[in-house]
């Protein structure tokens, strides 16, 4: 279970997205419901490596299928039903997750991560190199989805949604963390051998968290899709399953908010490190800078972001311990 200052901080922070349009311009509005799209992404695979254990690297697959979904189900003028290519964006990509976990789970280890990997690469030339997926070009989406009065074709309205999607997936994922299924996961996490000596049959339990995961990728690929309106390969590439694998190690792998953090931590290092007002020329160099801060995060900050306040409080604590302990061998 969540402590009270954990959930207040949370609760904090979702206060602060709500009211951060009243203070935004559209440039941050639009900045913020990309990041939120981010976390949610994020969140999808914490569920894997920190809650199950698994290392996946080819998560993008997920994201980038829902977001295909929600174009190819849209049509080319007039407004998209919400809920169709909201279902059917989610749907497929927990399809495609079902499929590949129900074969990729089958091995361990180094030899899981290649095999993800292979599935989402698969997924990348079907779009890449097909009409399906309008090649290099990529495809656009003409027609917003609407359901009733809720119209997302304005920043704030998709904002709104982004942020309620946001901590529907959060809350989700704590109930799911603090169920049996959870603790059974936990346990998968730890020690798998020793969940089947006490009679778990693990594989079902992986399998469903697999697609659950996968499902929430193709949201958060959904949202990117309508917020954009345009999608191409990149969506799919490797490049982006290593990025939201940073994000979930720069945040803290195996805590939530830890995904929360990360999201928004690698987003904004980006912008701070592509800023000619900040770097001038350097600006154009600034995968360098972003790679160096990682570096000297996973160096210095072992449990990510999140154990930051814990980390200060150990030496603060250490420190006046070694002090007093020093005093005293000078009295003696």
């Amino acid at each position: 279970m969540m402590d009270r200052s954990k959930f207040l901080f949370v609760a904090g922070c979702f206060v602060a997205l709500a009211l951060y349009p009243l203070v935004a311009g559209s440039y941050g509005v639009d900045l913020v419901t990309k990041i939120m799209v981010y976390a949610i992404f994020a969140l999808s695979l914490e569920l894997l490596v920190g809650g199950t254990g698994l290392v996946c690297f080819g998560h993008a697959a997920f994201f980038g299928i829902g977001a295909y979904a929600a174009v190819k189900l849209s049509p080319d003028s007039g407004s998209s039903s919400l809920l169709l290519v909201f279902l059917g964006s989610v749907g497929a990509a927990a399809l495609y997750a079902l499929v590949m976990g129900a074969l990729s789970l089958r091995t361990k280890g180094v030899y899981f991560i290649m095999v993800t990997l292979a599935f989402a690469q698969m997924a990348y030339y079907v779009v890449h190199d097909t009409p399906l997926g309008g090649g290099t070009d990529g495809i656009y989406l003409y027609a917003k989805p609407a359901l009733g009065p809720l119209q997302l074709d304005t920043p704030l309205a998709l904002y709104g949604f982004t942020l309620l999607c946001l901590v529907a997936v959060f809350i989700k994922l704590a109930v799911l963390g603090n169920s049996r299924f959870g603790r059974a996961l936990a346990g998968i996490r730890v020690n798998e051998q020793r969940m089947r000596a006490t009679g778990f049959a693990t594989y079902p339990y992986k399998l469903a968290a697999f697609t659950i995961s996968g499902s929430i990728a193709g949201l958060a690929g959904f949202l990117f899709a309508v917020k954009d309106g345009f999608v191409n390969p990149e969506m799919l590439s490797w490049h982006l399953s290593g990025a939201v694998l940073i994000m979930i190690i720069l945040g803290g792998i195996g805590h939530l908010r830890g995904a929360l953090i990360g999201a928004f931590a690698f987003a904004l290092l980006q912008e701070f490190f592509k800023s000619d007002a900040i770097f001038g020329a350097f600006a154009k160099h600034w995968l360098l800078g972003l790679g160096l801060t990682i570096i000297a995060s996973v160096a210095l900050l072992p449990n990510g972001l999140v154990g930051l306040p814990a980390q200060f409080r150990a030496r603060l604590t250490g420190g006046k311990a070694r002090g007093a302990a020093g005093a005293q061998e000078g009295q003696a």
